[in-house]
């Protein structure tokens, strides 16, 4: 006759052992994703200093896409974006436009990598990227993006000075 002690004790094994690897999975997806997200925006926390003149230098990581990423604020509340050369203003999400308060003005056409896009002219009180703030920024709202990045476009990239030096760009405002 089997024992129905041990006939328990075995199953409470199996169910720990099975509580122990859904732990250790949890654990290193949380892990892997935070790595992850690190990789793609390297610059959550920005790295700044006050230069030999009393100006600031923001110090932003190139991510493994090449491209370069850092969080910031938009009217005081925190944001991702990417530098964008390429743009001619800062293009907002129309989801995030919302949950930031900006109003649509004018719609106007821009012309894409995508094609040519309908987004709406608004002004943005402060964009900052670490010390730096710009003010009264010309941004547009683009119902077209689909993610949460802002990109930041020449309406802010010309009024900071930049230098890429490897794979680290610094950032000082223009004087």
């Amino acid at each position: 006759m089997a024992d129905p002690g041990k006939h328990s004790t075995s199953r409470l094994g199996k169910g720990m052992t099975l509580a122990a690897w859904i732990i250790a999975l949890g654990l290193l997806t949380l892990f892997f994703n935070n790595r992850l997200d690190k990789q793609r925006n390297p610059n959550q926390s920005v790295y700044s200093r006050i230069d030999n003149a009393g100006r600031p230098e923001v110090f932003l990581k190139r991510n493994r896409f090449g491209h370069y990423i850092t969080t910031g604020t938009v009217n005081g509340r925190s944001v991702e974006f990417m530098l964008d050369t390429g743009a001619s203003d800062v293009a907002v999400p129309a989801e995030l436009a919302q949950e930031l308060g900006l109003k649509r003005g004018a719609p106007v056409q821009y012309q894409t990598a995508n094609g040519v896009v309908t987004a709406y002219r608004t002004t943005i009180d402060s964009v900052s990227i670490g010390p730096m703030i710009i003010r009264n920024v010309p941004a547009s709202i683009n119902p077209g993006m689909h993610d949460m990045e802002i990109l930041l476009g020449m309406s802010v990239l010309k009024q900071i000075e930049f230098t890429q030096r490897g794979d680290t760009l610094i950032l000082s405002p223009n004087e």
